[in-house]
């Protein structure tokens, strides 16, 4: 699975380019038929103390599957769209 990173006005420092690898590179575990995953993140412009946004989009035969969180630091808002893409694998696996 081919994973790509874009980040909209900031720098991800290389903690949190481990932390994205390690966390996305697991869900193969529960899908493997996934071929690319995008990962988006972005500062939301707003007063909020949680306003990191991650956004995971997993390349997948059919719909591909759009998982956006937010939260208040970008490992947070990462396993949060990481669980729930789990759940969404799972569920498209038993589909198939």
């Amino acid at each position: 699975m081919k994973i790509s990173v874009q980040s909209i006005g900031l720098t991800p420092h290389e903690p949190l380019e481990s932390h994205i690898d390690k966390k996305v590179s697991k869900l193969d575990t529960f899908y493997d038929k996934i071929q690319e995953c995008k990962v988006f993140l972005k500062v939301e412009n707003n007063s909020d103390k949680a306003n990191k946004t991650a956004e995971i989009i997993l390349a997948v035969p059919g719909d591909d599957i759009v998982v956006k969180k937010t939260s208040a630091s970008f490992e947070e808002s990462l396993d949060l769209c990481v669980d729930t893409a789990k759940k969404l694998l799972i569920k498209k696996k038993e589909m198939a």
